[in-house]
């Protein structure tokens, strides 16, 4: 069984990777809420298709 993109969660890290930016831009747009992301104990995951969404607004 695969997980899709609606349900693949990615660390902070492979977030900024994948943008192109540091991990503190990452942790920067969380905090503004302008990526959804969810706490999982002392870290951060984010889904997929919400990496998506931001990019393709052309915010990046």
């Amino acid at each position: 069984m695969s997980l899709d993109t609606e349900h693949r969660l990615l660390r902070v890290q492979e977030v900024a990777e994948a943008m192109r930016v540091s991990n503190m831009t990452v942790y920067r747009l969380i905090q503004s809420g302008e990526l959804v992301a969810t706490r999982v104990g002392r870290s951060y995951r984010i889904r997929e298709r919400d990496v998506d969404a931001y990019l393709a607004r052309g915010t990046a």
